[in-house]
């Protein structure tokens, strides 16, 4: 587990940098705001696809893939030195996607390869040191990124991701850990598509995964809402903009803790009603915001940091456990895809919100809509036994 972690870790490292340094980097040669934005949307489109691309992650090993996926990544970013001028901006945008689409694959493998090679019990824990070593390098990565493109410009920042997934590759490849070798993939006509549409259906039909995934699902609309007024509660503070820089880093500790404690709280409540006490405690702290108040904002991102990661700890714990092994990684990308694509669509939502209702409005109604969800997922009917995704 030790390497897995440090891949975990700076592979992280190295996808903040970039995710930091690509919107500058477009923003610097092409003075449009319009394509600088659309770099984020670059990196998130492949999600969309999640459900098609995670079923390669159950046709092979998944430690093997995890390691070519890596040194892919390392091979393919080193072309970004030759974006130098406004007329080769095509060529980063095409290298977010794959980076994109890389990370749908990676993700789905890595969720399938910990369900297969580590005990039940520690599943919890293990994703909640995940989250701690994913949040912990975005309290240094930006930081180290945007001075490196400051000085040296976007190439270094490239060639420095593309070092970070060597290393993982190179972490990967040194973990010991269980793993079957799978059933030949069927190669008949259709087959991927079968595969994909039963991974769906897996995850539709399961009791236990389908109201935890909702649940991550709704609680990442309202997360998108939430960070787009993130400018208008620094005004209704009377701070400058780059006061916001302060409420993220409070927002990043509170993740920190919450991938901590994450585990050892899974083992003494059922994943559902940790996840309803989660959304309960990030639709608070939201709430907690329209206060014009530091202290109140402060509290407020910490208690942001802590809700959040907690919901996709139930919901990611959830699927490692109940999901088959056959089919972990095309039912974690499918559930992936439903967690994080609304949180893209809300972000739209919220910029377009936070210009027509005051934040002291809208954000008192978004706790009311997290806490009426909380109830009802906490109080919902309950499975009679734990199964498999599907399994009667």
């Amino acid at each position: 587990m030790r390497w897995y972690l440090t891949g975990v870790v700076v592979s992280g490292f190295g996808t903040t940098a970039m995710w930091l340094v690509s919107g500058i980097w477009v923003k610097s040669l092409t003075g449009s705001d319009g394509l600088a934005a659309l770099t984020s949307f670059a990196l998130w489109a492949p999600a969309l696809l999640g459900p098609l691309l995670g079923t390669l992650a159950d046709r092979v090993r998944r430690r093997p893939l995890l390691i070519a996926l890596d040194l892919a990544m390392a091979a393919v970013l080193p072309l970004l030195l030759w974006v130098t001028s406004a007329d080769r901006v095509w060529l980063l945008f095409a290298v977010l996607v794959l980076y994109g689409a890389q990370g749908a694959v990676h993700d789905a493998a890595e969720q399938a390869l910990l369900a297969t090679g580590s005990a039940k019990d520690r599943l919890g824990s293990v994703n909640g040191w995940r989250m701690t070593a994913n949040e912990s390098v975005k309290l240094i990565a930006p930081l180290a990124a945007a001075g490196l493109f400051a000085r040296y410009g976007g190439g270094p920042v490239a060639l420095l991701d593309a070092a970070s997934f060597a290393l993982a590759a190179g972490a990967f490849a040194a973990m010991r850990i269980g793993e079957e070798r799978q059933a030949p993939a069927a190669r008949e006509r259709g087959a991927w598509r079968r595969e994909t549409a039963e991974g769906v259906r897996l995850l539709a039909a399961s009791p236990v995964l389908r109201p935890l995934v909702a649940t991550g699902a709704f609680t990442m609309l309202l997360a998108g809402v939430n960070g787009a007024v993130v400018y208008a509660v620094v005004d209704g503070l009377g701070r400058p903009p780059a006061y916001a820089g302060v409420l993220y880093a409070m927002q990043g500790a509170g993740s920190v803790l919450a991938g901590l404690t994450a585990g050892p709280l899974l083992r003494r409540m059922p994943e559902r009603l940790f996840a309803a006490a989660a959304l309960a405690l990030f639709a608070a702290a939201a709430g907690l915001r329209a206060l014009p108040f530091d202290a109140a904002a402060l509290a407020a991102s910490a208690g942001i940091g802590l809700g959040l990661p907690w919901v996709l700890v139930a919901a990611m714990t959830a699927v490692q456990r109940e999901a088959p092994a056959e089919a972990v990684g095309r039912i974690a990308a499918t559930a992936n895809t439903v967690l994080f694509v609304p949180n893209a669509v809300a972000l739209a939502l919220g910029a377009a919100l936070v210009t027509a209702v005051d934040v002291r409005l809208l954000l008192p109604a978004l706790t009311l809509a997290g806490l009426a969800w909380a109830g009802v997922t906490a109080t919902g009917p309950r499975p009679r036994a734990r199964t498999a995704a599907g399994t009667p």
